[in-house]
């Protein structure tokens, strides 16, 4: 395979779909189309070819990444004579918009990484869990600003991922509820010594705050691979008002559901209110704060308008 090293993509190597594809034979896929189905992540269609074209070799990458990073832990821990440290997860972080299907790729990686025999513990947590209650937000005036990185608890974030990272054994998680719109007051997510760790939201690329006088450190900081999940912007608004169309008939119906009041909207205007949330909210979000942590990315995934991966950049060192 050759890679074709240009201007346009620096420090990374580019791949079509294609020349990612012929990769695939390298690996086994240990998934079935069930399997796939019960993951695909709403209004964001998966099927077994992309799967295999996609993410089979993906998953072999990942494991070579793993397989370095536990054999440079092992020699370091011989040639400093530290006989007492064990392995601390292997941390893959995953950015991207709204509806840009985040979560399938993070579902799928962790369903096909745990078929792995070396990693069969794999843990998935969402940023959703560190965003502040609605209470705080709305005593902060930015409860519309939902999804913005100033509405994340980041150094709760920051403080979990340092614990992963020091082989904490157990550690909890808050949960969110999209259905209710807010944290789930007493509920959490246990995460115990897991092989890999998948941490997936809006904002994981974000680089550091700087104040004066403090350490900054960013949340991308105790990654060991990232993957940014890109698309035209386009395309990802007519996603989020496909999914929100969806959601309109199904999660919005639910009686604790918060959008409730949108359940009873007519086509046009479910499609008017996503198109003005869209336009108010999340596209001045990816403007401002995700699209420009692109570059941040070990690898970036280029979708076209069926959600298809067209095109992959890995960076080269």
């Amino acid at each position: 395979m050759t890679t074709r090293p240009d201007h346009a993509t620096g420090p990374y190597a580019n791949y079509t779909r294609e020349e990612w594809d012929r990769l695939a034979d390298r690996t086994p896929l240990p998934l079935t189309q069930a399997d796939i189905d019960r993951i695909a992540s709403l209004g964001d269609p998966i099927d077994m070819r992309e799967v295999d074209a996609i993410y089979r070799p993906l998953s072999a990458l990942l494991q070579l990444y793993v397989d370095g990073r536990r054999r440079t832990a092992h020699e370091r821990r011989s040639f400093l004579g530290d006989s007492s440290a064990t392995d601390t997860p292997f941390v893959i972080g995953i950015a991207g918009s709204v509806a840009v299907g985040k979560s399938t790729v993070a579902r799928l990686l962790q369903l096909l990484l745990s078929r792995w025999s070396h990693t069969p513990r794999v843990d998935l947590v969402t940023t959703d869990g560190f965003l502040y209650p609605n209470a705080v937000l709305e005593s902060r005036g930015i409860l519309a600003r939902k999804g913005f990185p100033e509405s994340y608890d980041r150094q709760a974030l920051i403080d979990f991922l340092s614990a992963v990272k020091s082989g904490a054994p157990s550690l909890e998680v808050p949960v969110y509820s999209h259905v209710v719109y807010d944290i789930v007051e007493g509920e959490t997510l246990s995460v115990r010594s897991p092989d890999i760790l998948i941490v997936e939201g809006l904002n994981v690329l974000q680089p550091p705050r700087t104040r004066p006088g403090s350490v900054s450190v960013a949340v991308s900081d105790y990654f060991d691979f990232s993957i940014y999940v890109d698309a035209e912007e386009a395309h990802i608004e007519q996603w989020y008002v496909d999914r929100f169309l969806e959601l309109r008939r199904t999660a919005f119906s639910r009686e604790d559901s918060f959008f409730r009041t949108y359940a009873g909207l007519t086509d046009v205007e479910a499609e008017t209110t996503a198109r003005m949330v869209w336009s108010a909210i999340n596209l001045p979000n990816l403007r401002d704060n995700i699209a420009p942590t692109r570059e941040r990315a070990t690898m970036i995934f280029k979708k076209d308008a069926s959600h298809r991966v067209e095109s992959l950049l890995l960076r080269k060192d």
